[in-house]
Parts: structure tokens; C-alpha cells; sequence
């Protein structure tokens, strides 16, 4: 499948992750439509850049607006459903419209796609959607495909996305058989790299050590993650999506190989980044942060053979580089 030309569509595809997964299918030579509504990012440098390629358009979509999807082709050979509200921050100051595109998008996307008669969707899922499971019964970590989903606490609206993602498994798992069209759905770990804006932990700390924060404040410093550089993450997204193999599965993506602290994370980029603050003030980590966190891996490398490639080290300096 992977040596033939492809038709493309990406939900979601000004993102982080969509700009990075289309920039990698463009320049293999495939056709690829960015879709996306533009209302947490925009057209940039690196996106007009992209778009002067003869084979990268872009469609202004709503995910949530089903009439909108009139406007699509109905020849795509993949469909990345990665159209979603990320970031923590988010999660807490607008869980009604992180859900409302969590499961009215997925919704809208599975109907429109179950008419097409042709190609395979995969829908980007998230570790938020078993971390309730991990408070509760604390492992195992590492953790595999086969834990069961949970919401520990509905009033808590940092689960707006878990349950999102949670509620989008469910019918994405159930239109494929209803429908019968080939799905994927991946579980992201802790993604990080160039243009991730500044809601997550590792460009908030590389923004909060240039400018020399004093004290340094670090939440839940005993937290841990397994922090897997946005490479890797498009490498096997692609994988995922163009072997059979994977059809009908849920599968882990990350790094399982460097499970770090928020403290020694922080510690770490002081050495790299060649600062060091006078003092660290340890905060507790917000209500509903996960302890610990860290994909088994052995179900995808089993599959299609993936296995991560850049260590911790390397990915935080070009990280770095990026945002300086």
C-alpha cells in the first residue's frame, strides 16, 4: 500500500501533528488536503511553505458542522481524523468545546466516511482516555492496548478530552463494523516538538527558562512520562495507517524507552539549555494528573515493526532550537 500514490485527507491538518504528518506525505509524493477550521491555529510561514507544493491544498472545514463535509472529495485513499482541542490548559477553561469536537467531529467524520465506499480511516486517540484506570489501580506501567477505559470523576472537566477520546473509540470501533470500512485507531503518548505553542510541559518549561523564571515552579515534580519526539510520532502514525495488519486495532504510540520525573525533566534542560534558577518551587499537580505514564510498545512493533529513534536528549535540543 505504502508504494503507490495516495490521496490524503487530514482533519485537523494545520495542527502540530497534521502539519508535520503532511509535510512528510507531500514530500513522499502524495496527495494531500489539510482540512481545518483555523480557530486555534492559522496559516503560518511553515504552512504557506507547504501549500506552494503542487500536490497540498487546504479546505476550510468544521469538523463539527456535518453540512460542511459537502465540500470534501470522496476518492480519499486515508483519512487521518486528528481534528481535536489539546492542551491541559484547555481542557479546564473549555471543556464544552474540547468535547463538542471530540464527539460531535468524530460523529460527523464517520458519517460522511461511511458513505465513500473506498479507503481506510485512523482516528488519533490518547492515553487520557485509560489514565483515570492508572489513578485508580496504579498500573501497569508500562501500560498495553488491553486496559480498560475509564472517567474517574465527570465533574472534573480535565476529562473533557479523555472522554472525548473515549466516547470516539466507541464509535469508531462500532462504525467500522456497522459499515464495514477498515479503521486504525492510534493512542498518542506525550508528543513534543517544534510548533506545539506553549500548552504543554516541555515548551513551557523551555519558555519559562528563557526567561529565567525565578523561582522555577515545577507541578507534580514526581509525575512521570515517556516523552516521544514528534518524528517518531508521524513515522508510525503513517505505519499504522498503511498496514493491514493494523486494521480493526488499537495500538500504542510513544517511547517507551526514557520514562522521566517533571523533576528530573526540568533538571535535565537546565544542563542542556545551560541554566540553572536559584531555587525550584514544587507545586501539587493539578487534580487528575496521572502519576505515571508510559506506553508497552509491544503490540505496534509486533505489528509493523516500529520502534522509536530519538532519545530524550536529542528531541529537547531540536525542540529547543526551534522555539529559541
Amino acid at each position: 500500500m505504502a508504494n503507490k500514490i495516495k490521496k490524503v485527507l487530514i482533519t485537523g491538518g494545520v495542527g502540530t501533528i497534521g502539519y508535520f504528518l503532511s509535510k512528510s506525505l507531500a514530500e513522499q509524493g502524495q496527495f494531500v488536503t489539510l482540512a481545518d477550521n483555523l480557530s486555534r491555529g492559522k496559516i503560518d510561514k511553515d504552512i504557506e511553505e507547504l501549500l506552494k507544493m503542487p500536490n497540498v491544498k487546504f479546505e476550510e472545514l468544521d469538523v463539527t458542522d456535518s453540512n460542511q463535509f459537502k465540500k470534501l472529495d470522496s476518492d480519499y485513499d486515508f483519512v487521518y481524523h486528528l481534528a481535536a482541542i489539546n492542551g491541559t490548559k484547555n481542557f479546564y477553561t473549555m471543556p464544552e468545546k474540547v468535547l463538542k469536537v471530540g464527539v460531535l467531529g468524530v460523529i460527523n467524520t464517520l458519517e460522511w466516511f461511511k458513505d465513500l465506499k473506498h479507503g481506510k480511516i485512523l482516528f488519533t486517540s490518547s492515553n487520557e482516555a485509560y489514565a483515570s484506570y492508572i489513578n485508580l489501580q496504579g498500573g501497569p506501567i508500562p501500560t498495553p492496548e488491553t486496559v480498560p477505559l475509564c472517567i474517574d470523576d465527570v465533574t472534573n472537566p480535565r476529562w473533557s478530552y479523555g472522554g472525548g477520546k473515549l466516547a470516539g473509540e466507541l464509535f469508531f470501533i462500532n462504525y467500522s463494523r456497522a459499515y464495514k470500512f477498515p479503521m486504525t485507531i492510534v493512542r498518542y503518548h506525550n508528543n513534543y516538538g517544534p510548533r506545539m505553542g506553549f500548552e504543554h510541559v516541555i515548551p513551557e518549561f523551555i519558555l519559562r527558562i528563557m526567561k529565567k523564571e525565578e523561582p522555577f515552579k515545577i507541578f507534580g515534580a514526581k509525575n512521570t512520562r515517556a516523552f516521544c519526539y514528534i518524528s517518531d510520532t508521524i513515522r508510525a502514525t503513517q505505519m499504522a495507517m498503511e498496514s493491514e495488519k493494523t486494521n480493526g486495532e488499537i495500538v500504542h504510540i510513544g517511547n517507551d524507552q526514557e520514562e522521566i520525573s517533571m523533576l528530573d525533566l526540568a533538571k535535565k534542560m537546565f544542563e542542556l539549555f545551560n541554566w540553572h534558577p536559584q531555587k525550584l518551587e514544587i507545586e501539587e499537580a493539578p487534580r487528575g494528573s496521572v502519576e505515571r505514564r508510559c506506553p508497552d510498545l509491544t503490540k505496534i512493533k509486533k505489528l509493523i515493526g516500529y520502534n522509536p529513534q530519538v532519545a530524550l536528549d536529542e528531541g529537547l535540543v531540536k525542540t529547543y532550537q526551534w522555539y529559541n
